[in-house]
């Protein structure tokens, strides 16, 4: 730890959640990509094709590239992330999520931006100590408020496909593809 008094806690963690994905993840990113240009082109305005390609390119990339490693930071005047600081009068409440099997740190300010921060917390320990400080300045919510918005991203981001390393041999390929897309739809609707 640095010789800084106003230094409470520090840590560090990837920037975001990250986990290593195989060729299937991303043969359904170009799959996917396609048949969306495809319908464009046919039924729509064609310049919406460029956005598509856009987001498959930026979900290529953050899907092959690790995250760096960051310092987290929680000070007396507040949170520092990243070069980013922010006050604790600027911050409302906080909570953790689950991704790809590490918890997240979300943090909350004030209205009427409602911004959010995104922390990687690695352990239970470092959880624990994070939130003893947080909670000192800030409010805890054990069950998050879900918006539109984060409830259709979590819908989608369960139909995506699993990794091929966590797959058993199947005997029935498209029996099984089918229940299995039929359990992650009724996971999503939940």
């Amino acid at each position: 730890m640095e010789n800084n008094p106003q230094l409470l806690f520090s840590w560090k963690a990837p920037l975001r959640a990250y986990k290593k994905r195989g060729k299937r993840i991303l043969r359904f990113y170009i799959a996917l990509s396609l048949l969306l240009s495809l319908i464009v082109f046919f039924f729509g305005d064609r310049v919406l094709i460029i956005p598509i390609i856009t987001l498959f390119f930026l979900f290529y990339v953050l899907t092959i590239t690790p995250p760096p490693d960051v310092e987290n930071k929680i000070t007396t005047f507040g949170v520092d992330s990243a070069g980013v600081s922010v006050r604790w009068e600027a911050l409302s409440h906080f909570y953790f999520t689950k991704k790809f099997g590490v918890d997240i740190l979300t943090i909350i300010s004030h209205g009427p931006y409602y911004y959010h921060m995104f922390f990687v917390v690695p352990n239970e320990e470092i959880k624990k100590k994070v939130v003893e400080f947080l909670a000192q300045h800030l409010m805890f919510q054990e069950k998050p408020q879900r918006s539109f918005t984060d409830k259709v991203v979590d819908w989608f981001s369960n139909l995506m496909p699993d990794d091929e390393e966590s797959q058993a041999p199947i005997s029935n390929p498209i029996s099984t593809n089918y229940s299995a897309l039929l359990q992650k739809i009724k996971q999503a609707s939940l």
